[in-house]
């Protein structure tokens, strides 16, 4: 696909499916009166394997670098370690090599642009003097509630937490200065963070940025894709046979719509990953008793499934199993020995 080059397409495709935009100004203001690429960032903490539900956000990073932005990935090893210890400080480095591999073949898997793209460890500035000294700052301007509240909904939550929960909201606001960029972009769980980054940069001096949302895929449950529970999402390594398994387990009630762990998969997953086999949004789904359903909008599904055109007995085809993706896939596998 070609990058778009009208300033206001560019808006329209850097905003396509997010699910809030704090601050859309700052983008109005650097992609149409400064003329100039919109410079994004997404962190990711380096912990467990990543899952097919990375497909969301590393399809709207490919939005963002067709939109001419330039985007930066923070591989947010120290973060991965102040979760609770959810990485060892000793694997971080090797779990942050396996996250760039990874993410790199996910954005060459759906042919976007990738010139504009770059990696960044965090433990390569967030441990320099300067940072340090703006983390001091910081902290002397946030209360332990607010911190505390920020990362309620990404930080682990367990009875007397450790202190280091309450650093990892500040250190992600602080990114944003550090970084050098216009916005940053993540999941809405991040809400409360970007709110406490909007909040307190500018008690620091340091200014307001954009803040762009895409909405949580939800797991083969119904509940929330946990690494804590396997069954919940589809590894980028699952052999066919573990696909196929996670799939007939989850769970997809007859005609019921709300709560189907698979419509929610069709819809934050293989819908848009579709563009991998068609070069468009679309899911087909092959049935034996008549012509295949081709759909380009969930909501048509939806009504399909409610209608009982479609059930899950006819068995959606798992993203990671299409024959245009193994070859992808098997690619990555000899990268799971990090």
């Amino acid at each position: 696909m070609d990058d778009v080059t009208d300033p206001q397409e560019k808006i329209k495709l850097i905003n396509k499916n997010l699910f809030e935009v704090l601050n859309p100004e700052i983008v109005e203001d650097v992609v149409v009166k400064q003329n100039r690429p919109l410079v994004i960032y997404w962190g990711t903490a380096t912990t467990g394997r990543p899952h097919c539900g990375y497909f969301v956000p590393v399809l709207k990073l490919g939005d963002f670098l067709r939109a001419g932005c330039r985007v930066k990935i923070l591989l947010a090893d120290i973060h991965g370690f102040l979760d609770n210890l959810k990485a060892p400080i000793e694997l971080v480095k090797f779990r942050a090599e396996y996250y760039k591999f990874v993410i790199t073949a996910l954005l060459q898997a759906v042919n976007v642009p990738i010139d504009r793209l770059e990696f960044v460890l965090g433990s390569a500035y967030q441990l320099t003097p300067a940072y340090t000294m703006d983390l001091f700052r910081l902290s002397s301007v946030v209360t332990e509630h607010d911190a505390k509240k920020a990362g309620a909904e990404v930080v682990k939550q367990v009875d007397n937490a450790p202190l280091s929960g309450l650093i990892y909201p500040l250190m992600q606001a602080l990114d944003e200065q550090h970084l050098g960029v216009d916005a940053q972009f993540g999941g809405v769980d991040q809400r409360k963070i970007f709110a406490l980054a909007k909040e307190v940069l500018p008690r620091v001096g340091f200014g307001e940025r954009a803040h762009l949302m895409n909405p949580m895929v939800p797991g083969l449950h119904g509940g929330k894709m946990s690494a804590s529970d396997p069954d919940s999402k589809i590894d980028l390594l699952d052999p066919p046979d573990a696909v196929r398994r996670k799939i007939r387990k989850a769970l997809a009630v007859p005609m019921q719509v709300e709560g189907n762990g698979l419509l929610s998969f069709v819809e934050y997953v293989l819908l848009p990953a579709g563009v991998l086999r068609y070069g468009e949004q679309r899911f087909v789904v092959n049935r034996r008793d008549g012509e295949p359903l081709a759909y380009t909008e969930i909501e048509q599904m939806r009504e399909d499934y409610a209608a009982d055109v479609v059930r899950a007995s006819r068995r959606f085809p798992p993203v990671c199993s299409q024959p245009a993706q193994k070859p992808h896939v098997r690619g990555l596998r000899p990268s799971s020995q990090h």
